[in-house]
């Protein structure tokens, strides 16, 4: 079964997804930081001892290689594995994909003036790095209860954008260090809160 979750709300997206995961016992997780044959091993077959497992693409559609690839093997994909698309906004050409393959398609999408607050001051700001009102943006956004992980893939696609616009060694490094902060987050026992907020700091 092939569930997609998607839009622009990132914190219903990511909230959905917990509610999901949190009924699997053997949850693997593929981002877009992964490869192509990360993800051929993640589809092909039962856990390490046969167990069931649940697959979790977390925003790998974004990127070329991946999609050229899921294009074909979603199609493909028994009915008995369990997989879960999480995606931010679609483009009209991938819905029209991904609803045919999907079981499940469920869209939470924020209203379009707090999209704009949400994002675009945040992605602004990094693009800028304007440290004070990306800071400033940044506890606004966690003082309503902003997920973590919905902010750093704003920030993570604020600098993606940037870099394939107007590709240099700054935009590089944004996209490089967002990519690892999660993992550094995680190596080193602390919250992505304080490591976003370390960050945000720290950018030039």
């Amino acid at each position: 079964m092939i569930h997609l979750i998607y839009g622009t709300d990132r914190e219903k997206v990511r909230a959905t997804l917990q509610k999901l995961i949190a009924k699997e016992k053997n949850v693997l997780r593929i981002t877009d930081v992964h490869t192509r044959a990360d993800i051929q091993v993640a589809l092909g077959g039962s856990g390490l001892f046969g167990e069931k497992k649940t697959v979790v693409l977390d925003g790998v559609w974004g990127k070329e290689e991946m999609r050229v690839f899921l294009k074909e093997a979603l199609q493909l994909l028994p009915k008995e594995e369990n997989v879960i698309l999480v995606e931010g906004a679609l483009d009209a050409a991938s819905k029209k994909i991904l609803d045919k393959c999907a079981d499940i398609i469920e869209k939470f999408d924020l209203p379009k003036q707090k999209v704009e607050t949400t994002i675009f001051a945040l992605a602004n700001a990094l693009q800028k790095g304007d440290k004070k009102n990306l800071w400033i943006g940044l506890q606004k956004e966690f003082a309503r209860g902003a997920v973590p992980e919905a902010v750093h893939g704003v920030l993570f696609w604020a600098a993606k954008q940037q870099h394939l616009k107007a590709p240099n060694e700054r935009s590089a490094r944004l996209v490089a260090t967002l990519a690892e902060l999660p993992h550094e987050s995680r190596r080193r026992g602390v919250e992505l809160e304080y490591t976003l907020e370390h960050f945000a700091l720290s950018i030039v």
